[in-house]
């Protein structure tokens, strides 16, 4: 499944220029480190949310512009400081700025992409777009929080765990479509529905990152990077709350204290197969994606709807 980056390629360009001027300091070391950042930016998934969230409503104009470039510089600021509360020191293949410039420089780095977003919108009288993106940076710094807490007892109910991805995952996605859309129609009812939209799809995401963890016929080798990092998935979840008592003590103990040992971690793994949490967390991820296409029906057909539609096929179905 390919991104439909042709429907908004000359959006993009523009895009790319406006941000690149959005992250410009005046300070060498903190330039330096910002170009460093913004060459090795991924996919731009959100961006292209908000882009054609704004074209299916409407023409893309200057705030729709600046609304991408406000998601991808808070979305850059959460992964400058979660290498340093998760202590990264890899990201995408190469070194991440925290390897290189160490903790100090990399909160004051967030702190700084932080600011530059709010100046954006402030500047330009933004102040719904800005009101839409800072609810998602509350939810995401809550969810964060709230995994924190209950990832310690290794005891965490399923309902707890959608709204720990509700916020630290899908909120952003959720507001970037919200974003999008008020950019172009000025409309908070459709602002919402996008933002409905974004939000199930921010689920689906979420739990195909979890899948990843597991090897199952469209995703290659298990990773148990998860697990090493004692992280609480859907699939371990289901699993815990499926097997005997004896089975899910084994888990929690190995999880919790052998999560380095390649064979007991590939042994959780083959547990969780057994106990049919792939098959679980499939099904769930493919509800999320139903629902969120779901919303999106509810707009007349069209060749941007058609691309929101492979943005969320996209997500469900990528192989990385």
């Amino acid at each position: 499944m390919k991104l439909p980056s042709e429907l908004i390629k000359n959006e993009l360009l523009t895009f790319e220029a406006r941000f690149k001027e959005a992250v410009r300091s005046q300070a060498p070391l903190l330039d330096r480190i910002m170009r460093y950042i913004v060459k090795r930016k991924g996919k731009q998934l959100r961006p292209m949310f908000v882009l054609l969230s704004a074209k299916l409503c409407g023409e893309i104009n200057e705030p729709a512009y600046r609304a991408a470039s406000l998601v991808e510089l808070l979305h850059t600021a959460t992964l400058v400081h979660d290498d340093v509360v998760d202590d990264s020191m890899e990201r995408r293949g190469f070194f991440s700025p925290y390897a290189l410039w160490k903790a100090k420089a990399n909160v004051l780095i967030g702190d700084y992409l932080l600011a530059k977003g709010l100046l954006l919108s402030l500047d330009n009288n933004d102040h719904e777009i800005l009101h839409i993106l800072s609810d998602a940076v509350r939810k995401m710094s809550e969810g964060e929080l709230l995994q924190l807490e209950k990832a310690r007892s290794l005891n965490l109910k399923e309902e707890i765990y959608y709204e720990i991805i509700r916020n630290k995952t899908a909120s952003l996605l959720a507001s970037a479509c919200a974003a999008g859309a008020w950019s172009t129609s000025q409309d908070k009812a459709v602002a919402e529905k996008m933002r409905l939209f974004g939000e199930k799809t921010g689920m689906a995401f979420q739990i195909k990152d979890d899948l990843f963890d597991y090897a199952s016929d469209n995703i290659g080798k298990p990773t148990g990077n998860d697990i090493k990092e004692k992280k609480l998935t859907l699939p371990l979840i289901y699993t815990l709350n499926k097997v005997n008592k004896e089975t899910r003590r084994k888990i929690i103990y190995i999880i919790k204290n052998n999560n380095k040992d390649k064979e007991k971690v590939k042994w959780v793994i083959q547990e969780v197969q057994a106990a049919g949490g792939i098959a679980y967390a499939t099904d769930k991820m493919n509800a999320y994606k139903k629902e969120a296409l779901d919303v999106l029906h509810e707009f007349p057909e069209s060749l941007v709807r058609k691309g929101l539609e492979d943005m969320v096929l996209f997500v469900t179905d990528r192989k990385y």
